[in-house]
């Protein structure tokens, strides 16, 4: 088991892959891009809330966007009417704005991108996003998704993490994804961020189909937890984590009202439980103790 104290690896025994997206010197800073948009790529909205929690605990500021006329259909994206402080009614244009921070007391810098899928000209766009990458000197892409699956809303939600190159996916011991079929913007930016020679891994949380809609503060909070082992960063989850305890307690209420929905939520309760009973075992354990540990370890004065 890796630990924040040292190496534990028994004398004469196989070293464990690094699950760490950062193994880098001491003072060395490393640029992680984050990138989440949202439509397809987003069930429950919980990929895009997820880097919107993110960028606002740590302060993100504003350093570039992509021109929205070049690539979205505004009678399929439609801007909307808001509100500002002020009480001035303003239009809010569909975009892809570009955000840079610093995780606190780390060496890594994070350049968020979040935007909606555009309608036109994907090549073209993710291009321009590799434009800015380069400018901004970021080392890895970490790509976040969402989809709807066949999950139970009181279980842990489920985060695959893949890799389509070969080094990175060797050194986190991950998999190569094999999902054949349509792809929404998050895929394409892989397959380019992969060509221009960036190491990319990408995230999907299973939000429950029959709670689909937006916020799933569950699922934002197990990609937030992914995020934070990769980026070996400690996060401020506690008012999401009440969030998401409420949302499962409100899913419960309204399951017990429909016989049909609970039978069928039970189903999939024991089909998950069945499936991870052999992962039920000190590797999960130990990667919640050692998160445990780096909190604690930050909290101290």
């Amino acid at each position: 088991m890796n630990s924040f104290d040292g190496d534990t690896t028994e004398p004469g025994a196989e070293p464990e892959p690094d699950r760490f997206l950062l193994p880098v010197a001491d003072g060395e800073r490393v640029t992680v891009m984050l990138a989440a948009f949202e439509g397809w790529n987003d069930a429950g909205e919980a990929a895009s809330d997820s880097l919107r929690y993110l960028n606002k605990l740590w302060g993100g500021k504003k350093v570039a966007s992509i021109d929205a006329d070049e690539y979205y259909d505004f009678q399929f994206t439609r801007p909307t009417v808001r509100r500002n402080a002020a009480g001035e009614r303003k239009i809010k244009w569909p975009s892809t704005r570009i955000y840079k921070a610093s995780a606190p007391n780390s060496n890594v810098d994070v350049i968020f991108v979040q935007g909606t899928e555009p309608s036109y000209k994907w090549r073209a766009y993710t291009a321009e996003l590799l434009v800015h990458a380069e400018a901004l000197k970021v080392d890895y892409v970490v790509l976040v998704g969402a989809l709807l699956a066949d999950v139970p809303h009181s279980r842990p939600i489920p985060v695959s993490t893949s890799s389509d190159d070969a080094p990175l996916r060797e050194r986190l011991n991950l998999e190569a994804s094999q999902y054949e079929g349509p792809v929404g913007i998050v895929g394409v930016l892989s397959e380019v961020s992969l060509l221009a020679g960036i190491p990319t891994v990408s995230l999907w949380a299973a939000v429950p189909h029959y709670v689909a809609q937006a916020p799933s503060p569950k699922a934002q909070l197990a990609l937030l937890h992914r995020i934070e082992e990769l980026l070996q960063v400690p996060l401020d989850t506690h008012e999401l984590a009440e969030e998401s305890d409420a949302w499962e307690r409100g899913v419960d209420e309204l399951a017990t009202e429909d016989p049909e929905i609970a039978a069928y939520v039970r189903q999939l309760e024991e089909a998950k439980d069945t499936a991870d009973l052999p992962e039920a075992s000190g590797e999960s354990i130990a990667r919640e103790f050692e998160r445990y540990l780096k909190r604690r370890g930050q909290d101290r004065p």
